[in-house]
């Protein structure tokens, strides 16, 4: 059986990495078959700098700051999709949080 689903990924950091797992999980991701709160996490280094008008959770505007991530990706249908990306947007600690669905063909 083969369908269309999304891959939702995001980058935070890793204190708050369980947060936004549960969040996606109660959201609705991360269901496949008879197990839920299925997702991938991978640990790095994420970097940015607040610009003008930025107010940063984490750091201070005006210097680039290198902060200790995780990648979370879970699985998701069409029809929580929405539901699931605006869990990450309130769960995430991040002003402006980067998160990104990809549609995928599931074949098994």
């Amino acid at each position: 059986m083969s369908r269309f689903r999304y891959i939702v990924t995001t980058y935070v950091p890793t204190a708050h990495a369980d947060n936004v797992r549960e969040a996606l999980a109660r959201a609705g991701a991360g269901s496949i078959g008879n197990y839920s709160h299925c997702s991938f996490s991978s640990k790095g280094a994420g970097r940015f700098k607040g610009e003008v008008g930025s107010n940063p959770k984490i750091g201070k505007a005006g210097r680039i700051e290198k902060i200790a991530e995780e990648r979370i990706e879970a699985i998701c249908g069409k029809k929580e999709l929405k539901a699931v990306l605006e869990a990450v947007r309130v769960a995430h600690p991040y002003e402006e949080p980067v998160v990104f669905a990809v549609k995928i063909l599931t074949i098994l």
